[in-house]
């Protein structure tokens, strides 16, 4: 079983990271395997909903010029999902959000049914609605949202303050023993046995 945990944050050792860390050495206790993938610096495509991924049936997104289809090799063969971002204007990551937008999209196969979590990394506001925010592509693609004791949140400014934040480092390693619990139980009680699909039915306000 491995958990792909992806940093949303510029700076590939910040405060994001000593979040997704948290998670990352929790899980190894659990005899999990888990890889912590950075977005990095360099610029990340947003979905021009050209529909190429689907009109070609490629599994991945037509562009290829950045890291998002790398990604989404990734998560073809993780067992679960977790996002973390640190917070701008109240919002995750403009560049994160567009990775999840066109990987849930152009390989959505990917991540279904797999449990998923997100980390919002702030200095001090704003927290709880980019946590909204990353949670809801998860909801969309029938993927088990994973809990902890808290909303999953760590404060800090400064490179290395995350580790200050007491409750926050607790919530990780809580979220950690979550998603280890969740994937143990589902893979043991019914793996591959996903609910059964109705068919979609789709419906547009505007006729």
């Amino acid at each position: 079983m491995k958990v792909l945990l992806i940093n949303g944050s510029p700076h590939k050792s910040g405060n994001t990271f000593l979040a997704l860390k948290e998670v990352s050495d929790t899980l190894a206790t659990e005899g999990i395997e888990s890889e912590i993938v950075q977005i990095g610096t360099k610029p990340v495509r947003s979905c021009i909903a050209c529909g190429q991924c689907i009109v070609k049936s490629l599994g991945k997104c037509v562009f290829d010029d950045d890291i998002c289809n790398r990604i989404s090799e990734k998560m073809a063969s993780a067992d679960a999902l977790i996002v973390g971002s640190p917070v701008y204007y109240g919002q995750p990551n403009g560049a994160v959000l567009s990775l999840i937008q066109r990987m849930f999209f152009s390989a959505g196969s990917h991540v279904q049914y797999k449990p998923a979590a997100a980390i919002a990394v702030c200095r001090r506001g704003g927290a709880t609605s980019a946590f909204q925010t990353l949670n809801m592509p998860f909801q969309m693609m029938n993927m088990p949202v994973v809990t902890s004791q808290y909303w999953n949140i760590v404060y800090g400014r400064e490179e290395g303050e995350a580790r200050l934040d007491i409750e926050g480092m607790q919530t990780m390693r809580t979220l950690a023993k979550n998603m280890a619990w969740i994937l143990k139980n589902a893979h043991a009680e019914c793996a591959n046995h996903h609910p059964e699909k109705e068919e979609w039915q789709p419906m547009n306000f505007i006729r």
